[in-house]
């Protein structure tokens, strides 16, 4: 599967994460969190590393949006879901998420796709499938940082950074 679809695969899933929890199913959080940190992983290490050349300015905005998100799903999930604060805390993850997706989906991915050759990207996404699978097994607890001053993304830019 293209990297790009793979992505967008994963979107709908989140999409139907959330709606589980605005149906009452707040447990769904926790599937939510790991799908969500799996996601960000393997954008991280490969997506947004193959692409920056592309452009740039979407990846380190990508980079910050997954920062801020991050940041919300660890404010979500350290709400009690009795408490008046989680709906709207939700909310705003959602809210961010569904910002996130509309850019990567209807400005990014299709430069990608008109820049990368389709084995390229059928390349990328067997390694991101094979990744985010790993990634998703661990789960957020194990992937996530415990504070709020550093993020996944923070520490995938430098070394992303690095390595240029």
């Amino acid at each position: 599967m293209k990297a790009t679809d793979l992505l967008k695969q994963q979107h709908r899933n989140v999409e139907a994460l959330f709606a589980k929890i605005e149906a009452g199913e707040p447990e769904a959080l926790k599937d939510l969190a790991s799908a969500l940190a799996a996601h960000m992983a393997i954008e991280h290490e490969f997506f947004y590393p193959e692409s920056r050349d592309i452009d740039e300015d979407a990846i380190l905005e990508a980079y910050e949006e997954h920062s801020i998100a991050e940041t919300a799903l660890k404010r979500a999930l350290a709400t009690d879901p009795d408490d008046e604060s989680f709906d709207a805390r939700v909310k705003v993850l959602k809210e961010l998420i569904e910002h996130h997706v509309e850019e990567e989906e209807g400005e990014l991915f299709p430069q990608v796709e008109k820049e990368l050759e389709s084995d390229e990207l059928e390349k990328l996404g067997e390694e991101m499938e094979t990744r985010f699978e790993q990634v998703l097994k661990k789960g957020y607890a194990a992937i996530l940082p415990k504070n709020y001053e550093e993020t996944t993304a923070d520490a995938a830019l430098a070394t992303d950074n690095a390595a240029e």
